[in-house]
């Protein structure tokens, strides 16, 4: 079965990070800062967040490998199907985050510990469910 879909992205990541080298392999509470930075047509849709607020944070991640099904563990070091991990390496390589909102000014919302590069791309903002 073939199936396509067509997604566009909300705005951009700012990040300390410009390498691979750099980024770390998964989210940190107590990370550097990072932004949020929605497109200026999109920024209207930020009223009702807030400061605190915990959300979901959805991006596309560059440079991958999409073939990789199965991958070793970097914790563990067992293969694993790529559905049973967090890595960037997956059919559809999206990143995904539960942060909470640290600041929101000017269509621009500031989170800590994301594991992304500088310019990635970011696809959607929703609030946390409770349980996540």
């Amino acid at each position: 079965m073939t199936t396509q879909a067509a997604i566009g992205a909300i705005g951009k990541i700012a990040t300390p990070y410009k390498t691979l080298a750099e980024c770390p392999r998964n989210i940190d509470l107590d990370g550097p800062l990072c932004e949020l930075v929605l497109r200026e047509d999109l920024r209207d849709g930020l009223l009702g967040l807030s400061v605190g607020q915990r959300i979901l944070i959805l991006y596309w991640f560059e440079h991958v490998d999409r073939s990789a099904i199965r991958q070793n563990s970097r914790r563990t070091g067992e293969l694993a199907g790529v559905f049973a991990l967090r890595t960037p390496n997956r059919p559809n390589p999206i990143g995904a985050a539960v942060l909470p909102i640290e600041n929101i000014s000017d269509g621009v919302i500031s989170v800590r510990g994301l594991d992304c590069l500088n310019g990635t791309l970011l696809l959607d903002i929703k609030p946390a469910m409770s349980g996540e």
